[in-house]
């Protein structure tokens, strides 16, 4: 008979996780971020506890951005390493459900153990126990299953003998990875169970490299050779495969220029000169004309999302669409020939089947395109004028050129796509679920995987309002980043949105709300106040000074500086780039204003490819 020992259900999942490694000897789950209540600090917060710095255990301030801190490390991570985090029963579980979400649309690793109500339902309805009518056995953690990969509800101490293995499969399978939802029952966390001792010993994951198939392979170097005018576009599967250094060079030996998505952007340095810049709705005037013009479509590692697409309107009507994605459902979308692989061995071996083949491209509209960016990205000089986020932007790339640039939601992530000019790794953007209030959990969790570089979070005033008490966890553990907080007193983004879209300025900014009195919200007092070092920049040379003067501090810097919200992203630079973006207009309206909108999306709409 096997040797066993005995534990609780939540002493063996956690000393399970701390002897599960990656090829570089690293636990791949690192630890775990814990906020404790009712149905998961006898269980869960014993056994966490217990283990000590074997598995360690961090405390955040809400559940939804501990996740977010996590998710970060995870994409910083490139998805080699990952971070669990455990809540409460109810609320707390259900807290993190945004989260899970943003890291299923994101493809991106999270253990997520949520507290459930009791497997014996002695209790039942337990405190803050959600009943349905209908089903005795629904919970409130049954709202995780449409955005996790795996999902599975613990009831008995011997389930987590097969539900571990396959958590980790999911959350280290390149193709299939995301986020996994455990729902622990209370009860049964802290159920005693005799385990084999083999369970426990250390195992080593493995991310493997799925080889394309040969005739698919043939196919697009077929394609490739008979192409006149080949574009690839860049998605952030060439940095989770590792294959930056493959791509540069395999688009610099046969001559493709490359355009990125948000989530591909820094795959290669912005000085890369193959590097056209960003695609689609906010994309570059060069890589936009570039994509225009082409006979053939490289996708490599994006899931080609409208933003990419310009809304199905960006490619030429005959041009051909290939897609290299390590996920058959990606690699098929919108017709394309499909290569399903690795990103870096499809690049490998397409390099081999093409030889010295080579496309020619026009350095022109690259150079043209640069110059415009430095225009609107420089000082403003003497103006009274308050400053655009494009100048922001500006005084960060000349005050901070090597520094990791991260955002997430408002104005701030398309001017960042379009504007800012990364060395390789020098950007992370949740984009794939726009999340507002990631941005400073975001930072945190950037900050813990990439500890030696500079990281340097935009935020506006509006999503910094959404969720920023992680701040003081950063603080808490001394973990420094620079925040860049823009305040244009509202939805800047979301107005000039609705205001495209044919309807009048309505509750985005605060001007323009239903309140008795405007907000007069003092940013730097509200960051103070959570121990962040927090400064109001004047004017941009002020930003520069404020930007250099927070490197080698402990703890977060924030720097307040009041913008604009009446121009985009870049004074115009998206708009002269001509990419739309599918955003409903009313069909019926009673403003000149409005019917001019619809008639107007209706032309863009006509453009369109339908072809799935």
């Amino acid at each position: 008979m096997s040797a066993t020992i005995r534990l609780t259900a939540a002493q063996a999942m956690v000393r399970w996780l701390s002897v599960q490694m990656t090829e570089d000897g690293e636990r791949f789950v690192e630890g775990a971020w814990a906020i404790f209540g009712h149905g998961n600090v006898a269980g869960i917060g014993e056994a966490l506890q217990g283990i000590g710095d074997a598995f360690p255990t961090w405390r955040g301030q809400n559940e939804q951005t501990m996740a977010h801190a996590a998710i970060a490390f995870a994409k910083a991570s490139k998805r080699r390493r990952a971070h669990a985090v455990t809540a409460s029963i109810g609320p707390g579980s259900t807290n993190m459900v945004t989260a899970a979400a943003l890291a299923h649309v994101n493809r991106l690793p999270v253990l997520l153990i949520a507290g459930d109500v009791f497997a014996s339902r002695r209790p039942d309805p337990v405190l803050q126990q959600v009943e349905d009518f209908d089903d005795g056995t629904v919970s409130a953690n049954d709202c995780f299953r449409p955005v996790v990969r795996y999902f599975d509800r613990i009831q008995r101490p011997e389930q987590l003998l097969t539900a571990l293995p396959r958590a980790l499969r999911v959350m280290t399978d390149p193709a299939n990875c995301g986020p996994v939802c455990l729902a622990f029952c209370q009860d049964t966390q802290a159920e005693g169970y005799d385990w084999p001792e083999a369970f426990f010993e250390p195992r080593v994951w493995r991310i493997r490299r799925p080889e394309p198939d040969a005739t698919e392979l043939a196919r697009v170097a077929d394609l490739i050779r008979a192409a006149k005018r080949p574009t690839i576009v860049a998605g952030g599967g060439v940095i989770y495969s590792g294959a930056e250094e493959t791509l540069s060079a395999f688009a610099a030996r046969h001559g493709i220029p490359v355009a990125e998505t948000q989530a591909g952007k820094s795959s290669l340095a912005q000085s890369d000169p193959l590097n056209f810049g960003a695609s689609g709705v906010d994309g570059s005037a060069a890589a936009n004309a570039v994509l225009r013009d082409a006979d053939l479509v490289i996708g490599v590692g994006t899931r080609l999302q409208d933003f990419t697409t310009g809304s199905r309107t960006m490619f030429a009507p005959d041009a051909r669409l290939v897609s290299i994605n390590v996920h058959g459902y990606d690699a098929a979308k919108h017709g394309a020939e499909p290569l399903v692989a690795d990103a870096r061995v499809a690049l490998e071996k397409l390099t081999a089947a093409l030889g010295d083949h080579r496309a020619a491209f026009d350095p022109a509209p690259r150079a043209a395109w640069l110059a415009a960016v430095d225009a609107h990205c420089a000082a403003p000089g003497d103006s009274n004028d308050l400053p655009t986020d494009a100048q922001v932007i500006g005084a960060v790339q000349r005050a901070a050129p090597e520094a990791i640039a991260m955002c997430a939601a408002g104005t701030m992530p398309g001017a960042l796509k379009l504007l800012w000019q990364p060395a390789q790794g020098g950007y992370h953007m949740e984009y794939g679920y726009s999340c507002m209030g990631y941005e400073i959990a975001g930072a945190l969790g950037l900050k813990l995987a990439c500890p030696d570089r500079e990281v340097v979070c935009f935020v506006g005033d509006g999503s910094y309002m959404m969720a920023n008490s992680e701040l003081a966890t950063a603080v808490m553990r001394r973990v420094p980043f620079t925040v860049v907080l823009t305040d244009n007193r509202g939805y800047g983004c979301i107005n000039r949105l609705q205001q495209v879209c044919g309807g009048a300025q309505f509750n985005n900014m605060y001007v323009d709300c239903n309140v008795a009195d405007q907000p007069q919200i003092d940013y730097v007092a509200h960051a103070g106040s959570m121990g962040a070092h927090a400064v109001k920049a004047a004017d941009i040379a002020d930003l520069e000074a404020q930007i250099a003067a927070a490197r080698g501090r402990p703890i977060p810097t924030v720097i307040v500086i009041d913008t604009t919200a009446k121009d985009g992203p870049a004074h115009g630079l998206t708009e002269e780039a001509g990419h739309w973006w599918d955003v409903a207009v009313p069909a019926v309206g009673s403003t000149e204003t409005l019917r001019e909108a619809y008639k107007t999306y209706l032309e863009n709409a006509a453009r369109a490819r339908l072809v799935n």
